[in-house]
């Protein structure tokens, strides 16, 4: 690390993710960037007309058989003692399947025609590890070890122009792997007011960032004088280390701006408590500010229930639905919901068996649900439900790849070709509008 770069880190540009902007400034050369009074790096969208994709991880691997239940059949009930649902509660799709009893609202979407569920999604040769697993979930990449960048980061690679870090949000302290590129890392922190300028040296980055220079000059006659005369800008260890520190201004903008968004929002809607709650809150805020993003991603935990599954999967769909249910009012009240698009998934799912401590353990297939009302009522249910006699060592065998999802998602509703992205050409499924 050169001179410049340490003293312009030990200056005291401190994120909750050094990772998500550091590279945007730091890892390019001074030559390689226009007027250093230039640095403003935000998208030129407006925020208010673009498609947007709301990622709902539920982290820790949801047993998807508790999720999308298929009442109908004896050997779920048999080999489920205690952990089953009856079939009068349920909350029935068809004569075969239904809904958890608490997924009110993502039923309720699906009576609408605002929500498919896929059944039976996974991958050839599927890991049971939570890391490796996300991992393959995650780049999209089951063939790749060491995987570095995401699907959803390579999205950003392929579209954005410039470095705009507003081009993805992920609500926590780090980004995950999905939304990572090889040029872009979008913003990723728990509360907004963590992503800012925390250096000792306030005045003194203040009045680099101010409209007026350290002359007294204003910007445009600084502009207007360099443009009389002509002459090549010298670039000093000086002139980077005030570059740098100017283009840390977007992140203090950012926060501020997100800051505002979200204290002055105001919903009517019921968020469940929690981290997941409030980042599907905080997402709303954004949207209604018309922040340029494209693709916000949420994660809700605690899916990891080897023993003792009963309550704690009941209350994991509890806050699953209302918060859908409060995000969707949101999205209505504010006119959005056309233009916004939710997917659900889960790393893996569960066994078909309960285990010794009333739970169960690391499974494959799972369900994975699209929201919004851009989905067509034609889609519905997407593929059988997974037998639960005809197994793989214990686990459902998957019947769609999940990258023929993400295919579709990046298609149909981001309008993005996926051939570069994943790596090859999935067959997408018809499930939006025309």
């Amino acid at each position: 690390m050169s001179h410049t770069r340490r003293v312009f880190l030990q200056k005291g540009l401190t994120l909750v993710s050094a990772a998500v902007t550091v590279p945007t400034f730091i890892d390019k050369t001074v030559w390689a960037l226009a007027d250093p009074l230039d640095t403003h790096r935000t998208q030129r969208d407006s925020g208010t007309d673009g498609k947007i994709l709301v990622v709902v991880q539920l982290s820790g691997g949801n047993d998807g058989l508790n999720t999308v239940i298929p009442f109908a059949d004896d050997t779920y009930q048999r080999l489920r003692p205690g952990l089953a649902k009856a079939a009068d509660q349920v909350l029935k799709i068809n004569n075969y399947i239904g809904l958890h009893p608490n997924l009110t609202a993502i039923k309720s979407m699906f009576d609408d025609g605002a929500a498919s569920v896929f059944q039976g999604v996974g991958y050839p040769n599927p890991n049971r590890s939570h890391f490796r697993s996300m991992d393959i979930w995650h780049s999209a990449r089951p063939d790749d070890d060491t995987p570095t960048s995401g699907w959803l980061g390579r999205y950003f690679d392929n579209t954005c122009t410039g470095d705009d870090p507003h081009a993805g949000v992920a609500m926590g302290d780090v980004a995950p792997l999905a939304m990572k590129g090889e040029r872009i890392t979008p913003l990723s922190f728990e509360r907004p007011e963590n992503y800012r300028y925390k250096g000792n040296d306030v005045e003194r980055y203040h009045e680099l960032n101010s409209t007026v220079g350290i002359d007294g000059r204003s910007k445009k006659q600084i502009d207007s004088g360099a443009a009389r005369t002509k002459r090549p800008q010298i670039i000093t260890p000086t002139s980077q280390l005030e570059f740098l520190t100017r283009t840390a201004m977007d992140a203090r903008i950012s926060s501020e701006q997100i800051t505002r968004m979200v204290n002055n929002y105001q919903t009517p809607a019921d968020y469940p408590r929690g981290e997941f709650g409030q980042g599907l809150r905080t997402t709303a805020a954004m949207i209604k500010g018309g922040l340029p993003t494209r693709v916000y991603y949420v994660s809700l935990g605690g899916f990891d229930t080897h023993a003792n599954q009963g309550g704690r999967h009941d209350n994991l769909m509890q806050q699953l639905s209302q918060g859908v249910d409060a995000f969707w009012k949101d999205m209505r009240d504010q006119k959005n919901d056309q233009r916004v698009l939710m997917m659900c998934f889960s790393e893996f799912g569960r066994r078909v068996e309960v285990n010794a401590s009333s739970g169960t353990d690391h499974g494959a297939a799972a369900p994975m649900f699209l929201l919004g009302p851009a989905i067509s009522k034609r889609a519905g249910v997407v593929g059988n439900h997974p037998s639960l006699t005809d197994l793989d060592g214990g686990d459902l065998k998957y019947s769609t790849d999940f990258r023929q999802i993400y295919a579709t998602v990046l298609q149909d509703w981001l309008d993005c070709p996926s051939k570069q992205i994943l790596g090859q050409q999935f067959k997408t499924i018809p499930i939006f509008k025309s």
